[in-house]
């Protein structure tokens, strides 16, 4: 294994460069920084985000929108958003535009309501992505087009649609329903093949597995590693991103940091192993702006600047741990009820949500803890627990098995007067990837049904992809209410229940960091639209709620808090709730301990 830390690094950049990891590790940044290293050499670099909760702008600190554009202060950097809503909305006219002038204002409706759902969104946004590969969507030549893709569960199931939908269409020549005449696919079947053909060529294309020196985030990149080597992805680099060294060597938080770090590291799963490695040290400012993204290429400009911050010390907020009292406040409302983790990948969603259960299973309240992440780590954290208690039950909405039980299911109900010829059909018709979004959604509706008599705590998947679930469910609620022959006072659809402020409490995560708060607040602006006020904040992680930090990078790091801590609790909601930074593998038994009644006084 190849390992350079020295990030001064010469490099032969293939001419598409992919980014993806678990959410919060960092793959804007390093994708971002990349773009602009390479822009500084001459090269001419265009940077697509496909991330439906993109933060590129606060990044590069210039204007990104879903036309290519030039970035103002560099000359030969371009950059796009992919946004999925627009690609979906063009690809719902373009499927539209042959019925045009033979079908009535009623049926163009209908069909436009069939393509209303999350894999039109999905299928569209892939269909966009492959056209800048193929060169289609690329107005003049680059020389280098870099991908700072979402979240990875969202990432692989971008990378699997070309096969998925090749094969249905193959059998379906007619096209599928649920997106439209294929005609409307801008891709054809020969160019998704020129596709996988410039991904898997390793000249082409290189895959950057971004992660953090932490169990969860290596574990998730090994997964992708495997699972886009079985896609015949396999020309593929490790970033190890925010690798800290202490400065104080006698401040107990920084010693336990780094001696975590440095087990994690000495224990990399096999497959990452054999990957050459880059690792880009913790810094105390946050990576926004060209100079500090240059920076992460360039020791001397990084010296400079962490000398110049260090030196400018904020006031400490000395902020309290206070998870109890959301704990306290939940139960003193109901004995049951839905309760959401929600934000960006990477905030802690899912051992916020753990602990959360954990606690109130603890106090005697039947719990169902489970989750719609694609790349669940729920289990991974109630583990660590020596005892479950005996009130809390672990499921996980898992999309492979939802989709056999949702298809197995609607097969039974109508092949029973098909002939065999027509099962055929069926069969195949089932097998569109649509379905896994319709059987996710039928297992987060029960989930919500549940909560009518006990408490259920869903781990949410990250933002772009709760929307897109959000979204199914509005679809669906819209839907009910146009068929149904009951009266509508007498129906509670899903989306209904989570505008019930009484029954479902939506809590955002972020981090005491400008990004991850900026982004959870366009979600709650998001829910709000939707009619979706969210209960409160969860700030993870927090520097300053730890005493006695000696060592210069951490004590600047939680003196930049104050400021966004300040921010959330003036301006974006009227509860906070803090956890503090803890370097513990065991995370959650090191949370509880916190809260344990000893400690805390309900």
């Amino acid at each position: 294994m190849k390992v350079n830390k020295d990030v001064n690094m010469k490099n032969d950049y293939t001419k598409y460069l992919f980014f993806t990891g678990k959410g919060g590790v960092g793959k804007t940044s390093l994708a971002c920084a990349t773009a602009i290293k390479l822009a500084d050499e001459g090269k001419k670099v265009l940077l697509i985000s496909t991330d439906p909760a993109s933060n590129l702008e606060d990044v590069l600190g210039c204007i990104v929108t879903d036309k290519i554009t030039a970035h103002k202060a560099l000359a030969n950097l371009f950059t796009i958003n992919i946004n999925p809503e627009t690609s979906a909305e063009e690809y719902r006219d373009r499927a539209i535009e042959p019925f045009k002038n033979n079908a009535s204002p009623e049926e163009i409706h209908k069909i436009r309501e069939g393509l209303s759902g999350a894999c039109t969104t999905e299928i569209a946004s892939f269909d966009e992505f492959s056209r800048f590969i193929t060169g289609e969507g690329n107005p003049e030549i680059y020389d280098t087009i870099i991908f700072d893709t979402a979240p990875t569960g969202h990432t692989i199931r971008l990378l699997e649609l070309p096969a998925a939908w090749d094969d249905f269409l193959e059998k379906n020549p007619g096209g599928a329903s649920c997106i439209g005449p294929s005609t409307a696919l801008k891709s054809s079947k020969d160019r998704y093949k020129k596709v996988m053909t410039s991904l898997r060529d390793s000249k082409q294309t290189t895959f950057y597995l971004v992660s953090r020196a932490e169990k969860a985030s290596l574990k998730e990149a090994n997964r992708t590693s495997i699972e886009l080597a079985a896609l015949g992805l396999s020309n593929q680099q490790l970033l190890i991103n925010g690798v800290y060294d202490a400065i104080d060597k006698t401040d107990e938080l920084g010693i336990k940091i780094e001696a975590m770090a440095k087990k994690q590291m000495a224990e990399i799963p096999n497959e990452l192993r054999t990957l050459k490695r880059m690792e880009f040290p913790l810094l105390p400012y946050n990576v926004l702006g060209v100079q500090k993204l240059r920076s992460l290429f360039n020791k001397d400009l990084q010296k400079i600047i962490i000398d110049q911050e260090i030196l400018v010390q904020a006031e400490s907020l000395n902020t309290k741990s206070n998870l109890h009292e959301l704990v306290d406040a939940l139960e003193a409302d109901a004995n049951h009820g839905l309760i959401m983790t929600m934000g960006k990948g990477g905030v802690g969603k899912t051992i916020v949500a753990a602990t959360i259960a954990t606690m109130l299973a603890h106090r005697g309240h039947e719990v169902l803890l489970t989750t719609t992440d694609p790349a669940a780590h729920v289990k991974d954290f109630i583990n660590q627990l020596s005892v479950w208690p005996k009130t809390l039950t672990v499921e996980r909405i898992d999309p492979k098995v939802e989709t056999k039980v949702y298809t197995d299911k609607i097969f039974e109900q109508k092949s029973k007067h098909l002939n065999e010829e027509a099962k055929k059909l069926l069969v195949e018709d089932l097998k569109s990837p649509c379905n896994e979004e319709v059987a996710v959604f039928n297992a987060f509706s029960k989930a919500i049904n549940k909560a009518k008599r006990q408490f259920v705590v869903i781990d949410t998947a990250p933002t772009g992809h709760t929307l897109l679930l959000l979204d199914t469910t509005g679809k669906y609620h819209q839907e009910i209410l146009k068929t149904t022959t009951l009266n509508p006072d007498r129906i509670t659809t899903p989306y209904m229940a989570l505008q019930d402020g009484d029954f479902a409490k939506i809590l955002l995560i972020a981090l005491p960091e400008t990004t991850p708060m900026r982004e959870a607040e366009a979600l709650q602006k998001d829910l709000k639209r939707a009619g979706i006020v969210p209960y409160g904040w969860v700030i993870n992680q927090c520097l300053s709620a730890v005493k006695h930090i000696t060592d210069p990078l951490l004590m600047k790091r939680a003196s930049n808090e104050a400021a966004i801590i300040n921010e959330i609790k003036d301006h974006l909601t009227n509860r906070t709730y803090i956890i503090p930074y803890i370097p513990e593998e065991q995370l959650l038994p090191a949370i509880l301990s916190i809260y344990d009644t000893a400690n805390v006084h309900h």
